[in-house]
């Protein structure tokens, strides 16, 4: 069986978001420690809902210099910052309304405009945020949060679509046939190469077969887009509920 030296088994979700908190608040720490700022991009759907909660309780909001944070977003769909579907809106509300981060510093998807326009713009974005960067730091993304679909889907690189061939842009927009709808989304290439750690977010029983596909089966990217996250030099961490690791292997720690 395969060893899964990269993957970090909790009891519960609750368990689970407190250590993804605890590597947050590390990851901000030293980061901030070593070049003066901490740039973390965050991602939407259920499970990072508690994690956003609970950096924003005081103790924990405490431990971080919320003014050398830049906070962006591996993808959004396409609809206006209010809007209840937004990732932004999710990430405002339970956090990052709460912490005493400079708005300029909010680096969100301009997802009301048209998909492309909006990939164009926060392009534009990123590539600013990278020249202005430390000198001699080469990761846009300090941490990366991604989470994993049931179809094996991560940010808004779903089986099959456009984007997965994307090789030449940071950010793109992408139309999602299964759901008639657009996203905009950062590329492989783009998590591949500007992030410095990886850190996967799985709960639930219904991601057990589709962990234990990406983990363990074969590689095939093109219907499980979570495979191609391999990032040129940095980590990738996988935190994970005992219900989505049901049917993993045994696993070496």
């Amino acid at each position: 069986m395969p060893d899964l030296p990269n993957v970090c088994v909790l009891s519960d979700p609750d368990h689970l978001a407190r250590a993804a908190a605890e590597l947050f608040i590390r990851s901000a720490q030293a980061a901030i420690q070593d070049r003066g700022s901490f740039s973390v991009m965050l991602s939407g759907g259920s499970t990072p809902t508690t994690l956003y909660r609970l950096l924003a309780e005081p103790d924990n909001a405490a431990q971080i210099f919320w003014k050398q944070v830049h906070v962006f977003w591996g993808d959004e769909r396409c609809v206006p910052p209010d809007h209840p579907d937004s990732n932004y809106r999710l990430a405002h509300e339970t956090l990052l309304g709460r912490v005493p981060l400079p708005p300029h510093h909010i680096h969100r998807i301009p997802a009301e405009h048209a998909p492309a326009e909006a990939a164009a713009h926060y392009e534009a974005d990123l590539v600013a945020y990278l020249r202005a960067a430390a000198p001699g730091h080469l990761r846009l993304f300090d941490l990366t949060l991604l989470g994993l679909g049931e179809d094996g889907h991560t940010a808004s690189l779903f089986p099959g679509s456009r984007a997965l061939k994307e090789t030449s842009r940071l950010v793109t927009a992408n139309l999602i046939p299964s759901r008639n709808e657009w996203r905009v989304t950062l590329t492989v290439p783009a998590l591949n190469y500007l992030s410095d750690q990886i850190l996967f977010l799985v709960s639930g029983a219904d991601k057990a077969d589709v962990l234990n596909r990406v983990l363990c089966g074969p590689f095939d990217p093109a219907a499980l887009p979570a495979q191609a996250i391999r990032p040129l030099s940095g980590r990738v961490m996988w935190l994970v509920d005992a219900q989505a690791a049901k049917v993993l292997p045994p696993i070496s720690l």
